[in-house]
């Protein structure tokens, strides 16, 4: 007889959802923004609210063809075709990179890292906690965000995660 093993979870052990808090820098400031972001292995793009980029103040960039963008259950998006991209700086536990990310109508979430930007950095995930941890990133994304005056971004963020996690004790 085979040893099967089943893992029984109440309703209380199951995550929804993966956020990590990111902060993204416009290229054309110094100032930078932090925002939760969603870890979506279902979304094939990185992408950003209009509304969230309209508030932001971020700079739109027009693409030469529009994507036409598929939900879940093989529908076109109610939002309509990415026509646009923003380029920012990514900032997370240290590692940074520069990219462009989809504009995409009204959601639930101001920004969604899709496949690529998990496959780049093929981050460890606690699916039980939801901690990400960044472990097995190439080196060249392991920098800091660092400003010339007054705390950086980065530091901003440590400085709210170890908070966050001091009100959890």
């Amino acid at each position: 007889m085979d040893n099967i093993s089943t893992c029984n979870l109440g309703k209380g052990d199951l995550l929804r959802e993966v956020t990590v808090k990111i902060g993204l820098k416009r290229v054309d400031m110094q100032e930078g923004v932090m925002v939760e972001a969603l870890l979506d292995s279902g979304a094939m793009r990185l992408v950003m609210s209009s509304e969230f980029i309209r508030k932001q103040g971020f700079k739109l960039k027009k693409i030469d063809r529009s994507i036409y963008v598929r939900n879940v259950d093989s529908s076109f998006n109610k939002e309509g075709p990415i026509e646009y991209i923003v380029e920012v700086n990514i900032y997370y536990q240290g590692h940074r990179e520069r990219t462009e990310i989809d504009v995409i109508g009204e959601q639930k979430w101001k920004v969604i890292l899709g496949i690529p930007w998990l496959v780049c950095h093929n981050p460890e995930i606690n699916w039980k906690t939801g901690e990400v941890k960044m472990t097995r990133c190439l080196e060249e994304y392991r920098r800091h965000w660092r400003l010339k005056q007054g705390k950086s971004g980065w530091q901003k963020q440590k400085e709210e995660e170890a908070k966050e996690k001091a009100g959890k004790k």
